[in-house]
């Protein structure tokens, strides 16, 4: 995987965040950041389709939309599952945190790629094209989850549910985009993903909206 981080350097200043309040808040609370409660009971171990890359995350509709974000970033980005780039990352039972969003790990409601490529607070960003694909995704997504890209601190490969629990949005978005459920929007499936550079699709993304 190539990023930015090759030609300009590591984000020096990426581990120096100060924990904020917040944040210490948020690590000690009994639910995540996103509103879904932590318990390691609900978490279960997924492989990432296409890959030998696994991930630990939320059972139900949580996992089936995080784990499609993982298989379009692998075929469409950068390989999950060589160990470059840091991998992939879902749920820890890790509390110290730098941002409040971190606590979503908790819940298994987040999932991380390529998290010391692009990590929290860090410079890097994603080429172009790839922030491209990315808008995409979330297109597929439908507003039910967040991009670590477009929060503060930024941190691209950070991405959490944002959808409550129990909400029939999520659960919506999940069924199509499971493969164990259903085919998987007949152009999301392996190796024939929608273009992101479709006019149709771009406008989509664009008019999704973005946290402030």
């Amino acid at each position: 995987m190539i990023t930015r981080r090759i030609l300009l350097g590591a984000a020096a200043g990426a581990g120096a965040l100060a924990l904020t309040p917040t944040a210490a808040a948020a690590a000690a609370a009994k639910v995540s950041a996103n509103g879904w409660p932590i318990d390691p009971t609900a978490i279960a171990t997924y492989r990432v389709e296409g890959s030998a890359a696994s991930v630990a995350l939320r059972r139900g509709p949580a996992a089936a939309v995080l784990l499609h974000i993982a298989r379009r970033w692998h075929y469409e980005i950068a390989p999950v599952d060589t160990g470059e780039g840091g991998g992939i990352a879902g749920h820890t039972a890790r509390r110290a945190v730098r941002a409040a969003f971190e606590t979503n790990y908790l819940s298994g409601t987040a999932i991380a790629l390529h998290p010391t490529a692009y990590p929290v607070g860090g410079s890097e960003r994603l080429w172009p094209h790839h922030e491209a694909i990315v808008r995409d995704i979330l297109v597929d997504c439908a507003g039910t989850v967040v991009w670590g890209g477009d929060l503060s601190p930024a941190t691209a490969s950070h991405f959490h549910v944002a959808a409550a629990p129990r909400d029939r949005a999520l659960a919506r978005v999940a069924d199509l985009l499971d493969p164990g459920e259903h085919a998987v929007l007949a152009a999301q499936t392996a190796g024939t993903v929608a273009d992101p550079a479709t006019p149709d699709r771009r406008e989509r993304a664009r008019r999704l909206p973005r946290p402030r």
